[in-house]
């Protein structure tokens, strides 16, 4: 089995079902209102669980009922969560989403004790990352603790997956010591300062980013590697809400090449739990079984 660290965020997301998203100024009215297990941290740490990864979690909730459910919703998904630690100080991290009929989300966060992880945090994982086969993790916390988290992985020789979300800047440097980076079309854009695609993939690789894999929601996503530049088309499911299909991309993703499966197929893998992900409603209830990975794989070829 595959051993995978993940750090980042975990939050409770409270969801909204709304007709279509509020312009600014105007109040609408939603229908249903749900909460659910989230946080992309959290959410990738169960998606890879859920694709057979033994799968630990490094990151912070508050000491508050929010938590203790976050907290216990890891462990029922079988993440390892005696790094978790429970902040006196912050409260745990809530999204607010909305979700329009035809699937697509609004996210604010307030970040909370997610914001309080520390270098000390990190360093204190130090013997974690001697004992794992690949490190994933976001940018939903200090970018500080993000960079140093990538030196020491880098030191450990550990392989690196950076989801480079929520968007913001990130030295070329850093990017440079990450082996996958995963950004989304908006996230891309950020990052290299280019709107055009074509010259923000080619902004990255200048930095020396080395396997760069931009997803494209429904339309898959764009692999490039070293010999390689490839679209790799989605599955084509009925989205319902598209809250942590990212996130379900993510977690597929690192499980396979923790797998050493070759990078087109790992990418192949993500979209498929990704696509699964937008088909039910919620955050982590929405992460696919490895089965339901596979057999979509095996239908959709």
């Amino acid at each position: 089995m595959s051993k995978i660290l993940v750090f980042g965020s975990i939050n409770m997301d409270l969801v909204v079902r709304v007709s279509n998203p509020p312009q600014p100024g105007e109040t609408i009215l939603g229908s249903d209102f749900e909460t659910f297990p989230g946080g992309k941290g959290a959410n990738q740490a169960v998606a890879a669980s859920r694709m057979g990864g033994e799968v630990t979690m490094v990151g912070r909730v508050g000491n508050d009922d929010f938590g203790d459910v976050l907290i216990q919703s890891l462990v029922d998904d079988q993440v390892k969560t005696a790094s978790v630690i429970k902040d006196p100080k912050a409260a745990t991290g809530v999204a607010m989403i909305t979700v329009a009929r035809n699937g697509e989300n609004t996210i604010v966060v307030a970040p909370g004790a997610n914001y309080q992880v520390s270098v000390e945090d990190i360093n204190n994982a130090r013997p974690l990352m001697r004992e794992v086969d690949i490190f994933l993790l976001q940018m939903e916390c200090p970018l500080e603790t993000v960079e140093t988290a990538i030196e020491l992985a880098n030191a450990y020789n550990l392989p690196v997956v950076l989801n480079p979300a929520p968007a913001q800047s990130i030295s070329p440097s850093v990017l440079s010591s990450v082996d996958y980076l995963t950004p989304n079309q908006s996230e891309l854009a950020l990052l290299s300062g280019e709107t055009d695609i074509e010259l923000g993939i080619k902004k990255l690789l200048s930095w020396g980013v080395r396997n760069l894999i931009v997803t494209l929601g429904h339309n898959g996503a764009r692999v490039v590697s070293e010999g390689i530049d490839q679209h790799i088309p989605a599955f084509e499911v009925t989205a319902v809400d598209t809250t942590a299909a990212g996130d379900a991309f993510n977690g597929a993703l690192t499980v396979a090449l923790a797998e050493k499966k070759p990078l087109l197929e790992a990418v192949r893998y993500g979209n498929a739990a990704g696509a699964l992900a937008a088909t039910k409603r919620g955050a982590q209830p929405s992460l696919p079984t490895r089965d339901a990975v596979e057999q979509l794989v095996k239908i959709q070829k």
